[in-house]
């Protein structure tokens, strides 16, 4: 009973970290361009285009308010279309990359926006390329913030995946709720609240510590 439960929890562990890790990675790719785009196209940005930022700004909005569980079932027909299947860790991506976008989009957006606009003002004074202005002033400047950004959102995207276990996505959701819950395996249900909090744990920690480094070296070298 005992290698029974072990071995069922360093599957789901390795499930769930497999929907985090690749999750974090989609991502943060579309939020960042999500983020990003927000912040130079508004009125008085680096480039700014008011229409397509109120455009970009509703469709976040809109996402946001849906419940992931019910965005979920939305994207189902999308992870079948893009991976064949609407079950298990792979299918799950999709709905875990897509919901979680547009909360590391704002995340993102909000983080860039503490950047000192006298030092934007600064790089177009002196005729930096926009794209020079956001890649070696916006982002550099906003990169402490964008960690610790980051880093929440990566811990929601550990939570959302215990919602996608609901719903076939596998992982230690699941197996909280198919073992745990329905098979009244207390054991089994308390492993995976541990492990989910050693994960969050685990997360929230290097995510400051980098954050700190960051901070440390701007110390040393300002």
């Amino acid at each position: 009973m005992k290698e029974d439960m072990v071995e069922l929890l360093w599957d789901g562990l390795l499930q769930t970290l497999y929907m985090v890790a690749w999750s974090s990675v989609f991502a943060l790719i579309l939020g960042a361009l999500l983020g990003i785009t927000l912040v130079v196209t508004e009125k008085g940005g680096v480039l700014p285009v008011p229409r397509l930022n109120r455009v970009i700004s509703t469709a976040i909005n809109g996402v946001r308010s849906i419940p992931f569980i019910i965005l979920i079932v939305l994207l189902l027909p999308l992870a079948r279309l893009i991976v064949g299947t609407s079950l298990g860790p792979t299918a799950a991506i999709v709905s875990l990359s897509i919901g979680a976008a547009p909360f590391l989009g704002r995340i993102i957006e909000s983080a860039l926006r503490e950047v000192e606009p006298g030092k934007i003002e600064a790089a177009k004074s002196v005729g930096a390329h926009p794209l020079t202005i956001i890649t070696q002033v916006i982002v550099p400047e906003a990169l402490p913030a964008l960690v610790r950004g980051v880093t929440i959102a990566v811990i929601s995207i550990t939570e959302f995946t215990a919602v996608a276990g609901a719903i076939g996505a596998g992982g230690l959701g699941s197996l909280a709720i198919r073992f745990g819950y329905q098979r009244f395996r207390t054991d089994i249900l308390l492993g995976t609240v541990l492990l989910i909090i050693l994960i969050v744990q685990i997360l929230q920690w290097s995510g400051d510590y980098i954050a700190r480094s960051i901070d440390r070296k701007r110390y040393k070298s300002g």
